[in-house]
C-alpha cells in the first residue's frame, strides 16, 4: 500500500520523535505552528531546547533530505523558534537547530541525526 504525502510526513516524523526518545530526549512539541510556520519537532537534549526539522525522502531522485533546507527555509525556521522561544519564556534557555534526515528507500530507514545543521538566522538577514 503506497501513503500519501501527508501519511509520508506524519510517519516519518512520529519514526524521527521515537528515534529521539531512544537518544534520551524529551519531546516538548510536535507540529508546533507559530504564525512564522510549523516546527516539526521541539525537544529537550539535556538543558538545551532543540528545534528539530524532520526531512524524508522515500528515493533520491529529488536529492538527499538534508539538501532541502535551504536558507529560506532556515529564515522561517528562525523565526518560528523565537516566536516559539518568546511566547514559551524561554529566551535565557540554550538552543538550537538540528535536522534528522530520513532515506526510506530501502527496507529499514536511514536516519541521519545533525546537531547545530544551521545557525539563527536574524528577520532581515
Amino acid at each position: 500500500m503506497t501513503l500519501t504525502q501527508h501519511e509520508f510526513g506524519r510517519d516519518s516524523e512520529a519514526l524521527a520523535a521515537a528515534y529521539l526518545k531512544q537518544c534520551g530526549w524529551r519531546i516538548v512539541a510536535t507540529n508546533q505552528r507559530t504564525p512564522f510556520g510549523e516546527i516539526d519537532i521541539i525537544a529537550r537534549d539535556g538543558k538545551t531546547l532543540v528545534f528539530v526539522e524532520v526531512k524524508a525522502r522515500r528515493s533520491r531522485r529529488y536529492g538527499s533530505p538534508k539538501a532541502a533546507i535551504t536558507v529560506g527555509k532556515q529564515r522561517k525556521l528562525s523565526l518560528a523558534a523565537l516566536h516559539y522561544l518568546k511566547s514559551s519564556r524561554n529566551l535565557n534557555r540554550p538552543a538550537r537547530f538540528d535536522v534528522l534526515a530520513l532515506g526510506k528507500s530501502q527496507a529499514e530507514p536511514q536516519i541521519e541525526l545533525i546537531k547545530n545543521a544551521f545557525d539563527f538566522i536574524q528577520p532581515g538577514g
